[in-house]
């Protein structure tokens, strides 16, 4: 079995790590943006509840995301 059988559930998955990791951390949508401020991102609560709603969450974002929660790296298995 691989990482996802399909781009949705990849996404899905991304998607659920994310907001997981923010709950862990008790980060807000609206903190995060605050802190991916420091990692060139301009984002806005809206922006990122909108992005996790629909899923798209491209690669720039869940780097930026990781660094400003502190996270060192990201394994596969994780997601």
């Amino acid at each position: 079995m691989g990482l996802a059988a399909t781009e949705a559930e990849l996404a899905d998955k991304t998607r659920r790590f994310i907001k997981a990791e923010l709950k862990r951390a008790d980060l807000t949508y609206e903190e995060l943006a605050k802190r991916l401020e420091n990692h060139g991102l301009q984002e806005t609560k809206a922006s990122i509840a909108n992005k996790l709603s629909r899923g798209t969450v491209g690669a720039t974002f869940l780097l930026a995301t990781l660094a400003a929660l502190g996270m060192q790296g990201l394994r596969l298995e994780d997601l």
